[in-house]
């Protein structure tokens, strides 16, 4: 039986004054509505109308349960009504993931320009330069850079990031500009402290190779290994977006870009992709756009 149908059939007997008018009224026949009476009375071991040939009347037990039954499918319809409300209007809190350079330069001025349009949204940006797992963390909508590996997750890709070679004009001036990545065997390239070692990724007409550099620093972070590229140290490897603004600003120049492997696409990712609430559909197509006008990459 089903319970909630039982008991707005009760309530609609007990507001219609009989159970041919409920019938008429719920579309039903009249059996099925005497069904789902009987039924009721059984599931609760009590009657709730006394029936008579002419007329039906509630029961003392009847019009406490009567009461009962309107405030629990008022209560059950404001949900619903509130839960439809939420669904096209964004609210609520919204948790979201990035990379740590990426999510400063680009997700973060995102975010901010987001709450600011959508004043009930609450978000919580976690930066992360490791792949964080939704699901388990928590997180409704991530960026991913580079190949996803989860196919549980929806992705939607909005631009690609190339992995590049650069020096400031200064270093180029005094020292031999690489014609082929074997020439950095032989040149003060920055490095980035890694289990694996220093070895750079190439590819040579659609074949991928490795070259071992080194040099005379080493870093743990993107940020301090720009700075010495700028200072003029020495080569370093960086995505074009991390570099983005020295290039444009001739602080930086780009070496061997025919020797580049092949680009990193950048994606949004979240775990479902059904009866999304309106925050994550409306911040997933917000971010969508913000990313595409930028031209990120």
């Amino acid at each position: 039986m089903d319970k909630l149908k039982a008991m707005a059939t009760f309530v609609q007997i007990a507001e219609a004054g009989s159970l041919s008018a409920a019938a008429r009224q719920l579309g039903a026949s009249l059996p099925a509505v005497v069904r789902s009476l009987a039924a009721l009375e059984v599931e609760l071991g009590v009657r709730l109308f006394n029936r008579t040939t002419r007329r039906i009347a509630l029961t003392d037990e009847g019009r406490h349960y009567l009461e009962s039954c309107r405030n629990l499918l008022a209560a059950l319809n404001d949900a619903e009504s509130a839960l439809k409300d939420e669904a096209g209007e964004p609210s609520g809190q919204l948790t979201i993931t990035a990379p740590v350079l990426f999510g400063q330069m680009h997700v973060a001025p995102a975010v901010t320009r987001f709450v600011q349009r959508y004043d009930k949204v609450h978000c919580r940006v976690l930066l992360f330069d490791r792949v964080v797992n939704l699901l388990e963390e928590g997180i409704d909508v991530g960026i991913r850079i580079g190949p996803l590996e989860d196919s549980s997750l929806v992705a939607r890709p909005v631009g690609e990031v190339r992995r590049m070679v650069v020096a400031s004009p200064d270093y180029l001036r005094s020292h031999p500009l690489p014609a082929h990545p074997k020439d950095l065997l032989r040149a003060d390239c920055i490095g980035f402290v890694s289990t694996s070692g220093a070895w750079w990724r190439f590819d040579e007409k659609g074949r991928p190779f490795s070259v071992p550099v080194k040099g005379r620093l080493e870093f743990n972070h993107v940020a301090p290994a720009i700075e010495a590229c700028l200072a003029g140290l020495g080569f370093g490897t960086f995505l074009s977006y991390q570099v983005a603004a020295h290039l444009a600003a001739g602080r930086l120049q780009v070496v061997l870009e025919d020797f580049e492997p092949p680009p990193r696409p950048i994606h949004v990712v979240y775990p479902h992709a059904r009866l999304l609430p309106a925050r994550v559909r409306t911040f997933v197509e917000w971010i969508h756009a913000e990313l595409d006008e930028n031209r990120v990459g």
